[in-house]
């Protein structure tokens, strides 16, 4: 997603969108050497598609935006409301048809809990905006017909990803706020984890899996160790996060090639239980998943472990 630039008449903040104060008629973007953009499509009376100056396709959103208007008309400035500006021609598309069939209001709810996720968590992948709408959509849809759907993974997703978590829980008081719908509990974990997903730039399915892998670790950490985890200390979090990268790239196949065998050495004399405890933690992954760890995942695997077992004694 880009951040455009501001101009001195608007206060436009932009990730892959920008929020803009109505009233206003110049703007980057809207005005191509003076003379206003034109209506390229309108969706419906409230959203309609320009291009900019480069030619890509932007999605503008503006209650009664497009009332009266035909294609080739110029926007009147002061309906604008949001102004969608996704990088990627294929994202344009997909929002283009989940703006035919989800009502405005809940778009405009969505951009708030993203622009609330982006505060928090910094860049995220722009096609969250999409992905993330269509399953409030849904879930909302799904919640008025008493058809809420349980999150087998709430559990973990709690403590494994605890800011993600509390984003999710955010945006259920939101949507009960601005849509006067009460969503569960287990759509704060799914919430949670499309905001994992667009951190880690891979698909929901592979964050389920890249969570139960994690999870996985996590135990046979405790089991091997006797340990019981202090969840708000440090180096527990370090641990996590440590493990939802390692997991992604096991997943993946991205091998962390071997770089210096004397520093393993080391850390396996230094460390020999949390060392023992990562190669057990090796042959499981290759048994279950048949994926081989490298010396050099095992000893940063082991080094993250020394630091919990340490503080779990």
């Amino acid at each position: 997603m880009t951040k455009t630039d501001r101009v001195p008449e608007l206060d436009c903040y932009c990730l892959g969108r920008q929020n803009l104060t109505s009233g206003l008629c110049r703007m980057s973007g809207f005005f191509v050497s003076g003379v206003p953009m034109k209506i390229a499509k309108i969706l419906n009376n409230n959203v309609v598609m320009v291009q900019d100056e480069q030619g890509r396709e932007q999605v503008v959103m503006g209650r009664g935006l497009a009332f009266q208007k035909r294609i080739g008309d110029s926007l009147n400035a002061a309906h604008i409301e949001k102004v969608f500006a996704l990088q990627s021609d294929l994202l344009v598309r997909r929002l283009e048809e989940l703006l035919h069939q989800i009502p405005p209001e809940v778009m405009t709810t969505c951009d708030r809990i993203i622009d609330l996720a982006t505060q928090r968590l910094g860049t995220l992948q722009e096609s969250l905006y999409i992905t993330l709408t269509d399953h409030c959509y849904f879930a909302i849809e799904r919640q008025k017909k008493g058809l809420a759907i349980k999150n087998v993974l709430l559990w973990d997703i709690k403590r494994l990803y605890p800011k993600e978590f509390a984003l999710g829980q955010e945006a259920r008081a939101i949507i009960s706020r601005r849509l006067n719908v009460e969503l569960a509990e287990d759509e704060a974990g799914f919430i949670a984890l499309h905001l994992v997903t667009a951190q880690l730039n891979n698909e929901m399915p592979e964050v389920m899996h890249v969570t139960r892998v994690m999870q996985e670790i996590l135990q046979l950490v405790k089991y091997q160790l006797q340990l019981e985890y202090i969840e708000s200390s440090l180096s527990y979090q370090r641990f996590v996060t440590h493990l939802k990268f390692f997991a992604q790239r096991m997943l993946t196949r991205t091998v962390v090639d071997d770089d210096d065998v004397s520093l393993h050495t080391a850390v396996k004399d230094n460390y020999p239980k949390a060392w023992k405890c990562a190669v057990k933690i090796a042959q499981h992954l290759q048994q279950s998943y048949q994926r081989d760890l490298t010396a050099e995942e095992i000893m940063f695997l082991a080094i993250n472990i020394e630091r919990v077992r340490k503080e779990g004694q």
